[in-house]
C-alpha cells in the first residue's frame, strides 16, 4: 500500500498538481525539522526553479551539494537556474564535470550544446549535438538546435535538413516548419517554403511540385486540390 503521508509521494502530488508554492512551503517545514532532509532540499530548489526563484534555487542546490557533491538532481536543477540567469560560462564549467563522469548524458550534452549556442559558439555547439545524436538519433532537442546552429552559420541547406528531421522525430515542435519554410525563402525557393509552411516534409514537395506541372496549376493549387481530396476521402 503507498503511504500518502510520505514525503515523496506529498512533494509528488503538489509537483504534478503544479502547486510549486505549496511545495516550497511543505519543503520549507520539513527543513525546519531536519535541516539536512535531502528530499527537502532538492525538492526545495526544483520548486524555487518553477517558481522563477533562480537565486534562490542556487543556494539550496548548493547545499545539497555540499553534502553530496555529485548529486545529479541538485546539479541539473542548478544549470536550469543559471541559464535563465544567463550565465552560461557557469553552465558550461557545470555541464563539464557531469560529463566527466557521465559522458553519454544527453540532457548534459544538450545543455553544453545551447550554452555554447548562447556565447555565439555555433560551430561547438554542433558538436555536442552530434555526440547527443550518436547516442539518441531522434533527440529532437539536438536536432532542432544543431539546425539553428547551422542556420547560424548561415549553413542554410544543412539546416533545411536537420529542421525537417526534427519534424520527423516530434511533429508537435512547430517552430521546425516556420523555420525550414523562412530559409527555403532566403534560398529563393518559394514553392517549397510554401509547402514547408503547411507542414510538408521534404521528402514529399517533389512529388507535389511534379503534380502541380503535369496538371498546368499552382503548387498552391495543386496543395489544396490534396488536401481536399484528402478531407473529401474521409
Amino acid at each position: 500500500m503507498v503511504n500518502l503521508l510520505d514525503p515523496t509521494n506529498v512533494i509528488t502530488r503538489m509537483f504534478n498538481a503544479g502547486k510549486y508554492q505549496d511545495m516550497y512551503d511543505y519543503c520549507k517545514e520539513l527543513l525546519e525539522k531536519i535541516p539536512n532532509d535531502m528530499v527537502a532540499l532538492q525538492n526545495i530548489s526544483l520548486s524555487l526553479v518553477y517558481l522563477e526563484k533562480y537565486e534562490e534555487a542556487i543556494k539550496y542546490c548548493d547545499k545539497v551539494l555540499e553534502i553530496k557533491n555529485a548529486d545529479m538532481y541538485a546539479l541539473k536543477n542548478k544549470i536550469y537556474a543559471l541559464e535563465n540567469l544567463k550565465k552560461h560560462d557557469d553552465v558550461i564549467k557545470l555541464c563539464q564535470e557531469i560529463l566527466s563522469t557521465n559522458s553519454r548524458d544527453v540532457w548534459t550534452i544538450n545543455s553544453m550544446g545551447l550554452s555554447l549556442n548562447e556565447l555565439n559558439r555555433h560551430s561547438e555547439a554542433i558538436d555536442f549535438y552530434e555526440k547527443s545524436l550518436k547516442i539518441e538519433p531522434n533527440d529532437a532537442t539536438a536536432l532542432m538546435n544543431k539546425a539553428i546552429s547551422l542556420t547560424h552559420l548561415k549553413k542554410y541547406k544543412e539546416a533545411i535538413e536537420y529542421y525537417d528531421k526534427t519534424q520527423v522525430a516530434d511533429a508537435t515542435i512547430k517552430e521546425a516548419p516556420i523555420a525550414k519554410s523562412k530559409l527555403f525563402e532566403k534560398l529563393g525557393m518559394e514553392d517549397e517554403a510554401f509547402l514547408a509552411a503547411q507542414g510538408v516534409l521534404n521528402k514529399n514537395m517533389q512529388k507535389i511540385k511534379d503534380d502541380a506541372k503535369e496538371n498546368k496549376c499552382s503548387v498552391f493549387h495543386q496543395f489544396c486540390d490534396n488536401e481536399f481530396v484528402e478531407y473529401d476521402s474521409k
